[in-house]
Formats: structure tokens, sequence, C-alpha cells
């Protein structure tokens, strides 16, 4: 289960988990599971926004005995790709959290979850095998990395032409090593503002994302 997450907006999170899912889908026989807990996937993956309830509905109704089985809620967003959505309802951990994250075990394909913006929940983080902080060599990005608490497995450094920080600079802020680097490049964003980022995925960004998928 890898978990992908930021300390700031629009560090580029959901491109990055949707990537690695996208990734993992095509290299296993099983197919992958995407999870969404930020909301962005679907505009991402070119897919229409998903009716009815999502993973965040199942995380908040506190009664297990209505509550519909998570598989339920797949949706196919690829021949190889599972998706669950969102769903109407904000994400917030409660009592039954870690039910969910013992669900999510059950699906017997590789989990990439789109955790968004601040730290993921500690159980989560703790079924996890990877949590992939994305971040940009941003001064205000690293600002706010610095006073994390929770340190993050490995980390995904989305680079920008001008800035002054690099990759020495983010990993020693951090205290963890640079995974994968994405170097700026126009076709990634104009794949992902056309939503084709699903069936016209860029293969630079594949390639630069091959290591920590």
């Amino acid at each position: 289960m890898i978990v992908c997450w930021s300390v700031k907006g629009g560090s580029g999170t959901t491109v990055v988990a949707s990537t690695l899912a996208l990734i993992r889908a095509a290299e296993s026989q099983r197919g992958a599971l995407l999870v969404d807990l930020a909301g962005d996937v679907p505009a991402v993956l070119g897919l229409a926004d998903p009716t009815g309830p999502g993973v965040c509905d199942w995380i908040s109704n506190s009664d297990a005995s209505s509550r519909m089985s998570l598989q339920s809620l797949v949706i196919q967003a690829t021949a190889n790709l599972q998706l669950l959505a969102r769903g109407e309802d904000s994400f917030s951990t409660t009592p039954n959290f870690n039910d969910f994250c013992a669900a999510l075990e059950t699906f017997d394909v590789p989990v990439i979850i789109d955790a968004g913006c601040g730290v993921p929940p500690a159980d989560l983080l703790a079924h996890a095998t990877s949590s992939l902080l994305v971040t940009r060599p941003c001064y205000l990005s690293l600002r706010r990395a610095a006073q994390l608490t929770t340190t993050p497995t490995g980390i995904v450094l989305v680079n920008e032409p001008g800035r002054a920080l690099g990759r020495r600079d983010v990993e020693a802020v951090i205290g963890a090593p640079v995974t994968a680097e994405i170097t700026f490049d126009p076709a990634i964003a104009r794949a992902v503002d056309a939503g084709l980022l699903a069936s016209r995925l860029p293969a630079i960004l594949s390639k630069q994302l091959a290591t920590a998928a």
C-alpha cells in the first residue's frame, strides 16, 4: 500500500498517485486500486464525477451493520485500474477508520492512496508499505515540512525551473530520501488539463515515477 500526501496544496499529489496507480495496474495481472481521499482523481483521469456513496461516506458511517462492502463502491476507471472515489462526504478520521484500513487489505491488488494535503492518519501510515511526500523545491513547502513530526519513507520531488533549492536541500530539511524526481514538462500539464492522463500517460512521467511505484 502506497500513501501519497503533501504539506501544501498544488504540489501534484493527485497526479503522482494516479500515475503510480496506472503504472502498477499495467504491471500487475490483477490490476490495481486507486483510493481518492482528496476528490480530484476523477478529473485527472478524465472521468465523469462519480455519483452515489464513496469511501469517505463509508468511513463516516459508524454503524458497521449498515455499511455496504467497500468492494461494492469500486468504480472501473480503466481496464486494469479500479477506483474508490471520495464520495459526497468530506474526509475525516473516525473511530472506525482502522476498519477502513483493514478493509483495504482485503483487496488482492496493489493499493495506491491519494491522501491529499496534510499528514495522513497514523492508522493509514501503519498499514502502508510506503509513505511518499510529494513536494516542490519551494521555500513555503519546505518551511511546513520542517515542522513535521512524521517522516515519510520517501519524497517525490516535483522540480520547477528557476528554483534556488534542490534535491539535497529537500532531503536535508525533511530527513528522507528523494526516491523520484519529476522534471517540469509541458506534456504533463497538457495531459492533465485535457483529462488524458489515463489514456495517454506521458512517457517521461511514467519513466520518472517508475522507481517509486
